[in-house]
């Protein structure tokens, strides 16, 4: 497989994730975490993933711009000839936006089906936020991408997520809006109901002093739609900066189930992901 790379010849002793920082300005400070996580940078032709290995001068640093390491940090959920599904991890992005194009989930699923599959190609069937974790599933057609997507709101019959909120809540309930976006990119409730149709039930499964662990289920699939109900509650996702919440931890949401009638032979299909210990820890 060939990889695009960037080199660089160091001219001052510097622990590597600061000398990368300096060097690497469309990079952020978390994204050369991830490149160095997935094995993307060499020091003098050996694989460094500690942000603090110390640069000597003269050192030769390479870049990789494409995941290599695949195997050992994708956990795949379900497999067949025709659909595969992984278990996000969170910071990871399904697709590649206008900022990050090699670092996507999209890519490490590519990369794995054609290490076996070599003239196999990768559709995306549905997406997750960056931050939030959980089952993400493609297709390896276009066929079978349009099978699912063309009917997904029949076939689907579960969606549920586990999540963290700031705050206490009633046992259960559901929250019904219609949904918009502004020129910003920040979805919001309508209050003239002229935007998508989005509903969002939970049911509370632990009350800590201060955050409450929920189990979510949505019943309509619109962008950031669990993270704006909650944020309008007054009962932010934990961890949700873009949605008004400062806790310095990741993005307490994570996609634990997904159950769908599987179209090529009217079977129920049940794939779950285990919850992150750190969410049952944190509500105490």
């Amino acid at each position: 497989m060939n990889l695009k790379k960037e080199t660089f010849i160091v001219e001052k002793s510097l622990p590597l994730l600061d000398y990368l920082i300096m060097k690497k300005k469309d990079l952020s400070k978390n994204k050369i975490k991830q490149y160095l996580k997935y094995e993307m940078i060499e020091v003098n032709n050996k694989i460094i993933t500690k942000a603090n290995h110390v640069l000597e001068v003269n050192d030769n640093i390479v870049i990789y711009y494409g995941n290599r390491k695949i195997n050992n940090d994708l956990e795949i959920l379900y497999e067949d000839s025709d659909i595969i599904a992984i278990n996000k991890p969170s910071g990871l992005l399904s697709i590649a936006n206008k900022k990050e194009k090699n670092i996507t989930a999209f890519k490490m699923v590519r990369e794995y089906v054609r290490s076996k599959e070599p003239n196999t190609y990768l559709f995306t069937i549905h997406r997750l936020d960056e931050e939030t974790s959980g089952v993400l599933m493609f297709a390896k057609s276009e066929k079978i991408k349009h099978l699912f997507q063309d009917n997904w709101n029949k076939i689907v019959k579960k969606r549920n997520y586990i999540a963290v909120i700031n705050g206490k809540i009633k046992k259960e309930g559901i929250f019904h809006s219609y949904l918009k976006e502004n020129k910003n990119g920040i979805v919001y409730s309508s209050k003239t109901k002229d935007g998508k149709e989005a509903i969002t039930e939970y049911k509370v499964l632990k009350t800590g002093k201060k955050y409450t662990l929920l189990q979510v289920n949505i019943l309509t699939g619109r962008r950031n739609q669990i993270r704006v109900h909650f944020s309008e509650n007054n009962t932010p996702i934990l961890g949700d900066k873009k949605y008004h919440d400062k806790t310095k931890c990741r993005l307490m949401l994570h996609a634990n189930l997904l159950e769908f009638v599987d179209p090529r032979t009217n079977k129920l299909v049940t794939i779950e992901a285990k919850t992150p210990q750190e969410f049952y820890e944190i509500v105490k």
